[in-house]
This record gives structure tokens, sequence and C-alpha cells, in this order.
């Protein structure tokens, strides 16, 4: 049996010690070259030969859209992977200092305080910068505020792991984006087998495009003259970003009014434009907002997510999602300036005058709910493919899962192809 440790213990507040950070050019430092086998990256990592479908099957049962004898195949699977259901959904009433409403925070508080779990790896924010993920132990279940917000930049989450079995926490529950579930959902049979982990609850939350925390405070400077006090920033899926200060204002910022064309080519890395992993497919029940049309998104993925959500019953208001508009339009047009920006051309910038009546036309007739979701989705696959063919050529063949070219077929892009209008190209042409 787990031995109990005493309540008054904070252990969120003492983290080890961070290793260097690992010189690799496709790496979100996610921990996993920090344990004690730091080879395991080889065979664990997303950015070297991923193995979706086998991870698929063995943490759900079965790959995306393959059909069990007790589970049918979902129509969007294709997209975002395999799951039970998928809901839109607010916690009420709201967890004071959440990014949305706080169910993420919330499924954590209620594994700890039914005794579900020993600890939860989570980030919180570094002391010195609210917006710097740092990874943290909770084995409290009032301790899970310290990890409600959100943060900006690369922390080695997985680092934790192994000093958390050794400190005798067996069941643990990790909240993770897609590169640190990926890694740690292919090491968990040698963590059962060889360090006695018994019990593993994954909540993950949707990722795409992760910077460094430095490149992020230079955004900040961007869009405020007092970036200083912006406490809260969030992506919506109305084609707003939502800004508010320590001083209680608030502030919508169009998307098209952002200065993305001003930042570096490097601003968002290589890794995070070649991702392919956008919602998180690997954990138990993924917490976003990408499909919640105003409120969280909720992909419940297996019997163990469902748990999960089923002991916040009474305190999640959930209802279908919608669907609405088509994708078509924007996702071509995002690879037209995608197919640019890889081979180093500027971005066409949208006139000032025309501005105004997109940022209007946006929220009424652009992808909404599940439709912006799937739009997501393909963008990121288009990103992946035509960033790789640029800067890493070679890693084509074993980054790419077969979905991904799934995806971006619609838009003319297969793996004998160079571009997106579908032409296969001639030997003797040079570039």
């Amino acid at each position: 049996m787990t031995e109990r440790r005493q309540p008054e213990a904070k252990a969120w507040l003492n983290p080890p010690a961070p290793a260097p950070t690992p010189n690799r050019k496709l790496c979100t430092d996610c921990g996993l070259s920090r344990t004690q086998d730091p080879k395991r990256c080889g065979q664990a990592c997303q950015f070297i030969q991923p193995d979706y479908p086998g991870l698929e099957q063995l943490v759900h049962g079965r790959q995306r859209q393959q059909s069990t004898p007790t589970h049918g195949a979902q129509a969007d699977e294709l997209f975002f992977g395999p799951y039970q259901q998928i809901l839109s959904a607010r916690l009420e009433p709201a967890l004071p200092g959440a990014q949305w409403t706080g169910i993420t925070t919330r499924l954590a508080e209620d594994l700890l305080a039914q005794d579900l779990v020993d600890a939860v790896i989570a980030m919180a924010a570094d002391p010195s910068d609210r917006w710097r993920p740092r990874p943290v132990l909770v084995t409290r279940a009032q301790d899970m505020q310290q990890c409600r917000g959100m943060r900006m930049g690369y922390a080695p989450l997985l680092s934790l792991v192994e000093p958390a079995l050794a400190q005798g926490h067996k069941r643990l529950a990790v909240i993770g984006i897609p590169c640190q579930i990926y890694a740690l959902r292919a090491i968990q049979a040698q963590l059962e087998r060889e360090q006695g982990l018994q019990q593993l609850y994954v909540i993950g939350t949707p990722c795409s495009d992760n910077t460094s925390t430095e490149n992020f405070h230079q955004f900040l400077d961007l869009i405020s003259d007092r970036p200083q006090d912006i406490s809260y920033l969030e992506f919506r899926t109305d084609y707003k970003v939502e800004v508010r200060t320590d001083q209680g204002e608030k502030r919508l910022i169009p998307f098209l009014n952002l200065p993305l064309s001003t930042l570096p080519p490097d601003f968002f890395p290589l890794t995070c434009r070649t991702c392919v992993d956008y919602t998180n497919v690997l954990a138990d029940i993924t917490v976003g907002y990408m499909g919640g049309h105003g409120q969280q998104w909720l992909l419940v993925r297996n019997a163990r997510g469902q748990a999960m959500l089923d002991g916040l019953s009474a305190k999640i208001i959930t209802s279908r999602p919608i669907s609405l508009g088509r994708r078509d339009g924007a996702v071509r047009g995002f690879l037209t300036n995608t197919a640019r920006a890889a081979g180093g051309l500027p971005l066409r910038r949208m006139p000032a005058w025309l501005k105004p009546l997109v940022n209007w036309l946006m929220p009424r007739i652009g992808p909404r709910g599940l439709e912006f979701a799937r739009a997501r989705v393909e963008m990121k696959a288009i990103e992946s493919i035509l960033h790789l063919r640029r800067q890493a050529p070679a890693r084509l063949k074993n980054m790419l899962p077969a979905h991904v070219w799934q995806l971006a077929a619609r838009y003319g892009l297969h793996p004998t192809t160079t571009d997106g209008r579908g032409e296969t190209p001639k030997r003797h042409q040079s570039r």
C-alpha cells in the first residue's frame, strides 16, 4: 500500500533544480532528457520517430477511426484522434484566476480530494515571472490553485515523474501539452515495470504555437505600452485576443490587428511549426477552447477520462458543440501564406482599409465551433509539411503519421508533391 504523506507537505514549493537545457534543433525540453535514462528520447520523442497508431491503441484500446466491439469510431476522429464524446462545457462557479472557467484545475483537485492519486504533476508560474512555466508536484487539492492560468514557454515537466515515484507517489496525475504527454505515454510501461507506477491519469491541453518566455514578452511589448501590467491573454474562437490587466482593464484585439508580421521568423520554433498533435490525442481527457465557441472544449477519450468528468458532474454544465461556417477558404489562404513564409518570402499583408470589414465578417461567416477546430487541425498539418520540406526534409518520412497526409490531401499536398497545387516535381527542375 502507498504510504500517505502528512497533509502539510507542499511538494510544489521545492521542485528539483533544473539540469542544463538540451541543445537540439527539434526539442521542446519536455523533461525526458533530464531523467535517469535520457537516451530514451530516441524512442519516446514525437519529433524523432513517433508511433501515434501504436500509442493510440495502447492508451485507448484502438486507433483513430477504428471501431472495437465495445465502442465505435466517431466521425471527427481523423481530425481530433480517438474520443468517446465531444462537449462544450463550463464550470459553475468559475474558479477565480482560471484561464477559462477552471475545468483542468478542478479535475486535478478532485483526483486529489477523492484520494484517487497521490500527487499531480503540472505547471505553475515561476516566482520571478508570471508567464514562465515551472513544473511542480502538488500533493494537496488546495495547492492546485497555484497552477491556474496560462504560461508561455518550455519547462521540463517529465523531469518530476521519477522523483515523484521515488518519494512514494505511485498514483499520479499529469497535466501536460502534447509533446510532454507523447513522451510520457511512450515510457509509461517502463515506469510501471521498473519504478512502481500504479495509476496514471492524464489531463491534456491542446497546443500548437508555443514559444520561449522571452519571445512572448517581446509579443506583449508589441501589443501594449505597459506589458508589465498584462495579467491575462487568450486567443478566442471569435477571432479576437482578450487581454486583461492588473488594473482590471479588458481589451479585445481582432486577430488581423495583431502585429504578427513584425515578429522574427523564428518566433515560433520549428518544433511548434511541425507539431502534428494539436489536440493531445494520448490524454485521457483533453480540455481546451478551440471547438467550444465561447466555452471550454472537452474531448473525453476513454473510460478513465469519462470517470474524471463524472466526478465533477454536479459542477460542470455541458452542451453539444456547434459547427458553423466553412473552413476551406481560410485554410487555403493559410496554405498560401505558409508556403511563402516557408520559402523565405514576406507574408502578404491585408490592406488597412479592408481589415475592419473582415474583422466584422469573420465571427459571423467564418468557421466556428467544431469547424473552427477542424480548420486549425488542417492548418497544423499543412504547416508541418511545408516547414519540414523546407528546413528538415529528411524528417518527413518518420515525423509525419499517415493521418497528417490524409488531412493535407484535401488541399493538394501529398508525399510526392512540393506545394499546395498538387504538382509532382520534375527531376530536371532546379530550385
